[in-house]
């Protein structure tokens, strides 16, 4: 049975799509079968995999509000082992047309039931907010992984997100774990970024990824050229970044362990 994995966090511009996508895209590489899920109406994710979400003609707003079978609208990117469910702009209406359904927290969860056996890891990329959609994901996905920017706010809205994690994990979904705290955004030139480091680790401990995301161009041009960074450039900061969190991601799930000589941290 795959592992369902939500990255959220109700703070923009902390590199969530950035991550939910070269994750993906490196769970794939080390042979996972992994699908993307785009649970934001901004269908980042989608294009950044390659497809136009303008010419996507179904979506996982369709199994959302249209019981519509998940396994029929999944697409195949060009990154072996990599799939993705799409999203579109009319995800946006999906919160209201859910509000009076019933069971209204668990139809995601209803949804990947059907598809989950099919694939090693399940990626959801979140929007940024902790509206119903996101609960949703919460409520579906077996960990959690949070982006934290390294800058002076990182910890803003953190507490908030917790909380509504403790919520779901109290009244919605006992099982839901933090699969881990992922620092992104980092240089090492600059002093704060380094008191930030030390402050969420001193915080949060072994919930804290040892892997952190550099600050990396070859991850910003990625998404135009629609492919991860892996399959952009392989030797990118970013993309090594990325493949060592695959690798922790498996450690951490005990599917393999990193060889010292093969991190790359600061």
């Amino acid at each position: 049975m795959g592992k369902i994995i939500s990255v959220a966090n109700q703070k923009g511009g902390v590199g969530k799509t950035t991550t939910a996508i070269n994750l993906a895209a490196s769970l794939a590489v080390l042979e996972k079968k992994t699908l993307i899920i785009d649970a934001d109406p901004q269908a980042n994710s989608t294009s950044g995999v390659g497809f136009d979400p303008k010419n996507v003609t179904a979506s996982i707003y369709d199994c959302l509000i249209n019981d519509a079978d998940a396994s029929k609208i999944i697409l195949e990117t060009d990154t072996p082992h990599l799939f993705i469910l799409p999203a579109h702009l009319d995800l946006v209406g999906a919160e209201i047309e859910l509000i009076n359904h019933p069971n209204r927290e668990r139809i995601l969860a209803e949804v990947l039931a059907s598809i989950r056996d099919d694939f090693d890891y399940i990626i959801i990329d979140c929007s940024p907010s902790l509206g119903l959609i996101t609960v949703n994901a919460l409520t579906a996905s077996d960990s959690v992984v949070i982006p934290v920017q390294c800058e002076y706010f990182a910890l803003e809205g953190l507490g908030k997100l917790l909380n509504t994690i403790k919520i779901v994990q109290n009244r919605l979904n006992t099982e839901l774990a933090i699969e881990g705290i992922l620092l992104t955004m980092y240089d090492a030139r600059l002093r704060l970024c380094n008191q930030v480091v030390a402050e969420v680790q001193r915080h949060f401990g072994d919930l804290v990824f040892e892997t952190i995301i550099h600050r990396n161009t070859r991850l910003g041009e990625a998404p135009s050229f629609g492919v991860p960074v892996i399959m952009y450039d392989a030797e990118a900061t970013g993309a090594v970044n990325y493949m060592n969190l695959g690798r922790e991601v498996l450690q951490r799930n005990h599917q393999t362990r990193i060889k010292t000589e093969d991190k790359i941290l600061s």
